[in-house]
């Protein structure tokens, strides 16, 4: 009963499907966190929603993480569950984060899922081609932990002053794109493997590993790194032997610490289905010149505009294109803008705010998500509630 009477407003909360606007897009305006506010958005272009974001937030630390699946959704609505809960784990065991810390606990998500895709595969051989990009942020004491697979994004806006005082604001990427588009990634790629002339093929208008993946790091992609998988005749049932002497992939995260400044002004966390649109310029100037409020919808419908007019179609028009259909215009696209004020006190109203929707989230999220038919985006917030009443 407390699940049926609590959903409308989470609806509300997320944006989801109302009159007269896209029936495949969710968003929070905004909502505070411990040094800013936040928003996030995501449309679905896939039959079933590959990408994944999450927030977690508390007084002390922001969490965010966006996960880009591929081969099915299996694997990033995994890493939603477990990556996060690893990531505190052993950040408890080891008094802090770490970098240490942060590769233990992508190890150690990559090995669960490992062991799921060994109990599914006897009846679900498929699930071994299914994959996802993982790019994870904290911010804990003006200190950002960055770490990425694959070739979602993390942009920072900075304010930046010439010699003449003279102030503008740059887009500075932070993250790296592990995909063998980029050379540096595909050298690095056939350097790993300098008896294979084939590890990296132009097929279909891009470079691909083996011919069949963009990007070189994940979590899952199992039959790429496991080469018992691909060769087993089980799988073979479902796609082609890809003959393998040893990984093609990794799950190793590049990672990035950086003590933030007074001069970073927001963080942009979005899949490469915004990049692929957007250049890191474009968004951070859309951030810029834009009211805080509905600032990652108003990225997303800026990305969708770019598609339509390289279509030569109204952007109306695309709004009213189905899941499935729609992804042949663009992919799945979920963004996350971090405001960084530096710094700031929450008000006693925003941490309450802060723990309804956290609790609301926690037990409500999977009647929602089975609401709405496998439209699945998650924002974890959690508070303790004995801090909200002080």
């Amino acid at each position: 009963m407390m699940l049926e009477k609590c959903k409308r407003p989470l609806e509300r909360c997320f944006g989801v499907g109302k009159g007269g606007v896209d029936g495949l897009l969710w968003h929070m305006d905004l909502r505070p966190h411990a040094s800013g506010d936040y928003s996030i958005a995501m449309v679905q272009a896939n039959s079933l929603l590959e990408d994944q974001g999450q927030v977690f937030t508390s007084p002390s630390a922001t969490y965010v993480g966006i996960y880009d699946g591929h081969g099915g959704p299996e694997a990033s609505r995994f890493i939603t569950h477990h990556l996060f809960p690893f990531l505190h784990k052993f950040s408890t065991e080891e008094g802090g984060l770490s970098e240490e810390v942060i590769k233990k606990a992508f190890d150690a998500t990559e090995e669960e899922f490992l062991h799921l895709v060994k109990r599914s595969w006897p009846s679900r051989p498929q699930i071994a081609s299914v994959g996802s990009c993982c790019l994870v942020g904290v911010i804990a004491n003006d200190v950002l932990y960055l770490a990425n697979l694959g070739d979602s994004r993390a942009v920072l806006g900075r304010r930046v002053s010439d010699h003449r005082k003279n102030t503008r604001v740059l887009a500075e990427r932070l993250s790296i794109d592990h995909n063998v588009g980029v050379e540096e990634v595909r050298k690095e790629v056939e350097a790993l493997h300098p008896d294979d002339s084939h590890i990296v093929v132009f097929t279909r208008g891009v470079w691909r590993i083996k011919g069949i993946i963009q990007v070189s790091r994940s979590i899952g992609d199992v039959y790429l790194k496991k080469p018992e998988f691909s060769s087993d005749t089980l799988f073979q049932q479902f796609g082609s032997a890809v003959p393998l002497k040893r990984p093609v992939m990794t799950a190793e995260p590049s990672i990035l610490i950086r003590k933030l400044k007074p001069e970073d002004l927001f963080l942009i966390f979005a899949s490469d289905g915004l990049w692929e649109q957007l250049s890191d310029e474009a968004a951070v100037e859309i951030v810029l010149k834009s009211p805080r409020a509905g600032i990652a919808k108003r990225l997303v419908r800026a990305a969708q505009q770019v598609v339509a007019r390289k279509r030569e179609m109204r952007y109306e028009d695309l709004k009213r294109i189905e899941r499935g259909t729609r992804r042949h215009f663009h992919d799945d696209i979920t963004v996350v803008v971090i405001y960084l004020d530096h710094p700031r006190v929450l008000r006693k109203v925003d941490l309450k705010i802060i723990a309804l929707l956290g609790s609301l989230a926690l037990q409500l999220i999977f009647s929602l998500l089975k609401q709405v038919k496998q439209r699945m985006f998650f924002v974890l917030l959690n508070e303790v509630a004995a801090t909200t009443s002080k």
